[in-house]
């Protein structure tokens, strides 16, 4: 997609809005859902269990053909302001082929989850430029949500609401000082590089990238970093922005780099600001929401500020 086309953001919610819980990848259950629907229930959403919702199939939330055709029905219906995927793990790569986004694309809606979620975020930015959200899921929802505020969630609210967002969080010795704007893109880092040659890839150029990582192998972070390199997807940056890479693992031989290093080493030739540390990504309660498509304001000095500039309902509707 054009970076320089207008992205598209869907409207905002308000109390009685109706939204739906999806699982296009791993299964979910109805007692994992519990704290989430008291959450939402206390934001005044009315929230729509699908049916096949709690099917299983091996690991996935049912078969294929199954999660695809319940996608398909909530991406179709107008009643329903947001889908939220139940959690990530692996399988939504099986279905997006078999999902036809024209119903979506004329009736915008949120679409919020992380992780193996990075591919429904990669694949309507490409083809839709429409924005979602980077946020928490119903999975990472505590019990003492729904009347404690955590970061995660309130950020996903504020998001959703429409509200102004804007985050600081503290310096790290591997920022690169600088200031860009540009539309925020990106992911799971492991996600992004499966992704890549697809039809789900996505155009970095001149966009502010955003990763993230959990239980990988140091080495395999470098050849993940390596492949981005390689195929272009780092060069054209305006800036990029790199969330929590969490428990992270190393041979018996060691690789000798952290995964912050390992990144930034890969991006040591270019000269856009870089931002390490971010509170997003598998980090529970302080995964921050982030409204992946939207023009941001990155600056990087002693700390890191990311600022959303146009908030829903704001936003531009493409031609």
């Amino acid at each position: 997609m054009d970076a320089t086309a207008s992205v598209i953001i869907p409207p905002s919610l308000k109390r009685g809005d109706k939204i739906a819980i999806a699982a296009p990848a791993r299964k979910i259950s109805a007692e994992e859902l519990k704290p989430a629907l008291d959450l939402f229930g206390s934001w005044g959403l009315e929230v729509a269990l699908p049916d096949h919702l709690f099917d299983t199939c091996n690991q996935f939330a049912g078969y294929d053909d199954t999660r695809a055709a319940v996608m398909q029905q909530l991406l179709d219906a107008p009643e329903v302001k947001a889908i939220v995927c139940a959690r990530g793990g692996y399988g939504t790569v099986r279905i997006v082929d078999r999902l036809d986004f024209s119903g979506f694309a004329r009736n915008p809606k949120w679409i919020v989850g992380y992780s193996d979620i990075t591919v429904l975020h990669s694949h309507i930015h490409r083809h839709l430029n429409v924005a979602t959200l980077h946020a928490t899921m119903p999975i990472d929802i505590p019990a003492v949500a729904a009347t404690d505020l955590c970061p995660a969630t309130e950020s996903l609210r504020r998001m959703l609401w429409g509200e102004t967002v804007q985050y600081r969080c503290g310096g790290h010795p591997l920022n690169r000082i600088g200031a860009a704007t540009g539309q925020l893109v990106g992911g799971n880092l492991s996600i992004l590089y499966s992704l890549c040659g697809s039809g789900s890839d996505i155009d970095t150029r001149g966009k502010i990238l955003f990763i993230e990582d959990l239980d990988e192998y140091l080495y395999h972070i470098d050849r993940m970093m390596m492949n981005l390199k390689r195929s272009g997807h780092l060069a054209g940056l305006a800036g990029l922005v790199v969330g929590r890479m969490s428990d992270m693992h190393d041979n018996a031989v060691p690789f000798g780099r952290t995964a912050e290093q390992i990144v930034s080493d890969a991006v040591a030739e270019y000269g856009y600001p870089v931002c390490f540390g971010f509170p997003a990504g598998h980090i529970g309660t302080e995964n921050l929401a982030l409204a992946m498509g939207q023009q941001v304001r990155l600056e990087v000095d002693g700390g890191s500020e990311l600022l959303f500039l146009n908030q829903s309902p704001f936003g531009h509707y493409a031609d």
